[in-house]
């Protein structure tokens, strides 16, 4: 396969990764406004507390689409690692995105519920680009033993014959 058939396949890989992301965090970003709308309407929960709420039950419901889903060919053998690394990364993003609500409930004043919501999925969509990122790094790990055993097939395909040397006789 030529370089540029290469980055080809990887850049379709790739943007299959991020349609399959995507869609998880569609059904998720639902979910956390969802969970969200329902504490603000239904509790005296404060905005900010209701939001991160709501985003604990988001990150829940991820997990399992990530991993069943999104992730589903990529390394299981280290689920206890894979979940560590996945609540410490989503507690990251959580404050990102917690964090653009709080600054615009508390720091300017905007908590009416459209602000609320508006302010929620800006800082979701912050935090979602940290996420990617760190699920694809460090969470859900390509299986290296699979782009091995592809670059020896590429290796052995590229081989012919007439390359190798025809053992002779041995000088003493």
């Amino acid at each position: 396969m030529s370089e540029r058939g290469a980055l080809r396949a990887r850049l379709d890989l790739l943007a299959r990764e991020v349609a399959k992301f995507g869609a998880v965090g569609a059904l998720g970003l639902v979910v956390n406004i969802a969970v969200s709308n329902l504490i603000w309407r239904t509790t005296d929960i404060p905005v900010v507390r209701a939001g991160l709420m709501g985003t604990v039950v988001a990150i829940l419901f991820n997990y399992v689409g990530f991993r069943y889903w999104t992730y589903r060919d990529r390394d299981k053998t280290g689920r206890t690692r894979e979940l560590t690394l996945f609540l410490l990364f989503s507690a990251v993003g959580a404050v990102i995105e917690t964090g653009v609500l709080y600054a615009a409930t508390y720091g300017f004043g905007w908590n009416s519920p459209v602000q609320s919501n508006v302010f929620k999925i800006l800082g979701i969509g912050i935090a979602t680009l940290f996420r990617f990122w760190s699920y694809r790094t460090w969470v859900f790990r390509a299986l290296p033993a699979k782009e091995a055993v592809l670059d020896a097939e590429r290796f052995l395909e590229q081989r012919r014959p007439s390359d190798e040397v025809a053992p002779g006789p041995v000088p003493h």
